[in-house]
């Protein structure tokens, strides 16, 4: 799987650290033994988005637009991406279904459910067109009831180096802004 193997950049870093652990671990020991402690391949190194938001609607109604394509493509068409997308772009697709696939501003984000739950949550293999072919994130959307509406807890984990800056800022600007916008009635 392309998750466990080393980016470009880690490559250099992780030959270093592998030939120096190759002599001798740092208390002296042999590096056979000092590695019985490790987690081999373990990399703490990887960037992730955790992003906490609300909207002054019910749960269930934040997770019926996430996952109704007429209703997600009004969204698109509140946001900053749809000002700079090309006109006769598709709409919005998106499955019911756990498996089912989805495809949103114009095609640019592709991907499938693994896991729905309606009202709580909403788990997905999500990707940006750009990517290298079969290369995907992996997006959660937890809802929960919050007072005069619903809490959204989102966490973005397994983009590639260096898209987390644009990711980030991407979720506020083309999810979170236009979405309280739609469920405000705009």
């Amino acid at each position: 799987m392309a998750a466990s193997l080393m980016s470009r950049r880690q490559i250099p870093v992780g030959l270093a650290a592998g030939l120096g652990a190759a002599a001798l671990s740092a208390s002296g020991e042999p590096a056979a033994a000092a590695e019985t402690d490790k987690q081999p391949g373990l990399v703490h190194t990887a960037d992730a988005i955790h992003q906490s938001v609300t909207f002054a609607a019910p749960p269930d109604r934040v997770y019926a637009v996430l996952t109704s394509a007429e209703a997600f493509q009004k969204v698109v068409e509140l946001g900053e991406a749809f000002k700079t997308m090309p006109a006769g772009k598709p709409k919005a697709t998106i499955s019911p279904d756990v498996g089912g696939a989805f495809s949103l501003f114009g095609g640019y984000i592709v991907g499938r459910h693994l896991d729905l739950k309606p009202g709580e949550r909403l788990v997905q293999a999500w990707r940006e067109v750009i990517w290298d072919p079969g290369q995907f994130s992996l997006v959660s959307f937890h809802l929960a009831a919050h007072p005069g509406g619903a809490a959204l807890t989102f966490d973005h984990t397994g983009f590639p180096d260096g898209a987390g800056p644009h990711l980030s800022i991407g979720w506020y600007r083309d999810y979170w802004w236009p979405l309280a916008k739609y469920l405000a009635g705009a």
